[in-house]
């Protein structure tokens, strides 16, 4: 991570300064960005000095247009001029706006000013060796005061997993700094690779750190440029920022990758709305391409538009093109692509909710058509910063997209059982009690609360009134305090019931409570009983032999866990089957001599893995239980090493680790129980 956190803190508190202004030279000259910037107007101007500390202070840019600008542009570019031991270097780079503020288009110095986002429509050009130059690429930037670490968050193809490239993390510890964009494949996977295009780093630090800076791929450390602390070298260092007027103020449009609920005939219709605001423009025309056909619509510049184009589910996307024509005009002012209707799913819960990689990878199961919003990082000026949409993914947590590894399990069997795009919203955040999640009625959206963070992602994203499913699996931090867990959960489902109308939730009974103990089965069993109680339906965990006691491999594990899912979902939501569904049951427990029957909800077909009687043991009696047998009645038959004197209730208390299991035909265990006799 660039910077030693004790370091950082005492840059926080430390004078800002500027040191090691640019010496007198010769201006670059740089043509190339002079002429890919007609019709552009200067938004900002700096020049690089060798050191700087800018944190929550703005950089003494020589030329400040933004005020002037405000919100009104349609395109953004930047020009980075540097002569030093290779000569004169320049690179242009323009893009689709990731902000409607102009005075946020240059360094990013203060708390919560973060962009780490896919930008379309890149043009580069450059006089640099490497620089992939030309228009119509994807770009990716990566904006912040902050310290920042290697580790990826699966958003970029070919990027690194740790290194220092196109794909990093911002940290909760501010003092490093990073203004960089990337080159980028347009969809994952994509055999295009990730290049930098332009890097200034350190620029929030001590003011006596020397800045990193770059144009295009440094080959002899990181390839974007952190820490090679080479500011020194340049004789010049200019960074220019341009912002294209615009000729049409937009209210509404869909974002990149953005997935709109379908509705109950498939689809779903998008508003592209606003109004014409320069001179020359006699109408605007919006071009909607997608699912083999075209769509196009017209209105005149002489008042607001609102076109509503219908946009089916399935799996294909679409591009929206608005252009402005005149006489002398015909410009292309806002494009959006990846742009699908489909599902939204809410994940919610502990550790084994977030489902991160730790024995094997879910990064197969990732798909174009598994969609997320946001970021469920647990710091709230990161998390809130986060505003855009993003691929799914599944092995990492706390990141932009961080689905899980049985949640991206359970939504590419969605998609390619169904046809139909998904969206995941993971708000887990392991180790945390009940209380951790509940909302604050005052400010629902407080980001301080985990609630807050998942409702205000669902909000931005327009979709928290059409949520179709929740998932719930948390209880192993209530160690068996079955009380104070059902009261938390049914708090919860009541705020979530007011908000999420629509949604049917799914609660799993967790494997142990607490983590490494299966004995205790007060809170399992009050679980159980939410079905009845609480009109949830219930998921299982029991069946997983990949356990280590509190999580799970993928294999055996979240794989399995997610298939388990999306079967319920499937008999609940989709018409899909519902033979072999729905975990093993139980509904009473009768004796009669030495022999026990647990009476099952349903007649499904179980196997009953030998050495299972192990897992039982009856309350009030030492008598140990030798074989059970499933029964085609819908039962299951006990036989007792002798009879069950003074026992009062029969408990099946699942296996720590691996099985053995009594488990129905998709591989849904026997949920653990306390029953009376």
């Amino acid at each position: 991570m660039p910077r030693s956190a004790p370091t950082v803190l005492t840059t926080i508190f430390a004078a800002i300064a500027v040191l090691g202004t640019s010496p007198a030279s010769a201006d670059v000259q740089a043509a190339g960005c002079d002429a890919a910037a007609a019709g552009y107007t200067t938004a900002l101007q700096l020049n690089l000095p060798t050191s700087a500390n800018w944190l929550n202070t703005t950089p003494p840019y020589s030329l400040n247009n933004t005020a002037a600008i405000g919100s009104n542009f349609d395109r953004v570019g930047y020009c980075l001029e540097l002569n030093g031991p290779k000569g004169v270097q320049w690179v242009w780079t323009a893009m689709a706006p990731f902000t409607s503020d102009a005075r946020r288009l240059g360094l990013q110095t203060a708390t919560g000013q973060i962009f780490r986002q896919q930008v379309g429509d890149l043009e580069v050009a450059s006089n640099v060796a490497g620089v992939t130059t030309g228009t119509g690429q994807t770009g990716y930037v990566e904006m912040w005061p902050n310290q920042y670490s290697g580790s990826a968050s699966g958003q970029v193809p070919n990027a690194s997993a740790s290194a220092y490239d196109a794909d990093d993390s911002p940290t909760t510890v501010l003092g490093h700094g990073s203004f960089q964009i990337h080159q980028i494949g347009a969809t994952k996977p994509s055999t295009v690779p990730a290049k930098p295009v332009l890097s200034i780093n350190r620029f929030t630090e001590s003011a006596s750190d020397v800045l990193a800076l770059g144009i295009g791929t440094n080959t002899t450390g990181a390839p974007d440029w952190t820490l090679t602390d080479n500011a020194a070298t340049y004789t010049q260092r200019k960074l220019t920022v341009y912002a294209r007027p615009s000729l049409v103020k937009l209210t509404e449009m869909p974002q990149d990758l953005k997935l709109i609920p379908r509705d109950s005939e498939n689809g779903a219709n998008p508003v592209v709305a606003g109004e014409v605001t320069a001179a020359g423009v006699d109408q605007v025309e919006l071009r909607v391409t997608g699912h083999g056909e075209t769509q196009t619509f017209t209105a005149p510049a002489s008042a607001p538009f609102r076109f509503t184009p219908r946009i089916l589910a399935g799996l294909w996307d679409y591009t929206f093109e608005l252009k402005a024509v005149g006489p002398a005009i015909d410009r292309v002012v806002a494009k959006r692509t990846g742009i699908v209707s489909g599902d939204v799913y809410v994940v919610q819960g502990q550790s084994n909710a977030e489902a991160a990689k730790r024995t094997g990878a879910a990064n197969v199961e990732e798909s174009p058509y598994l969609r997320s919003f946001g970021s469920s990082n647990a710091e709230s000026a990161i998390s809130g910063a986060d505003r855009v949409w993003h691929y799914a993914t599944g092995d990492v947590t706390q990141q932009s997209g961080s689905a899980g590894q049985w949640a991206i399990r359970m939504g590419r069997r969605i998609v390619d059982t169904y046809g139909v795009p998904v969206a995941l919203f993971n708000g887990s955040h392991g180790g945390k009690p009940v209380s951790f999640f509940q909302r604050n009625d005052t400010t629902p959206n407080d980001l301080t609360t985990n609630y807050g963070r998942l409702r205000s992602r669902l909000q931005a994203s327009g979709v928290l009134s059409k949520v179709k499913g929740v998932l719930w699996y948390q209880g192993e931090a209530e160690s068996d305090n079955a009380s104070v867990h059902i009261s938390g959960f049914t708090s919860l489902l009541a705020d979530w019931r007011t908000e999420m109308s629509a949604a049917k939730y799914f609660v799993y009974q967790v494997r142990t409570s607490p983590c490494n103990n299966t004995t205790t089965v007060n809170l399992r069993e009050a679980q159980r009983k939410l079905g009845d109680t609480h009109n949830v339906t219930l998921l299982s965990t029991t069946g997983l032999s990949g356990h280590d006691g509190c999580h799970y491999a993928y294999a055996d594990g979240y794989r399995e866990m997610g298939d388990h899912a999306f079967a319920v979902l499937a008999r609940d939501l989709y018409g899909g089957p519902s033979a072999g569904v729905a975990p093993p049951n139980p509904a009473s427990v009768t004796k009669s001599g030495t022999t026990l029957t647990v009476k099952l909800r349903s007649t499904d077909p179980l196997t009953v893995d030998s050495g299972v009687g192990a897992d039982f043991r009856l309350v009030g009696s030492t008598v140990t239980v030798t074989s059970v047998v499933y029964q085609a009645d819908g039962s299951l038959r006990l036989t007792l090493s002798g009879t069950p004197t003074g026992a009062t209730a029969l408990v099946y208390q699942g296996h720590l680790k691996a099985g053995p299991w009594i488990t129905n035909a998709t591989g849904a265990g026997l949920l653990a129980f306390s029953l009376p006799i």
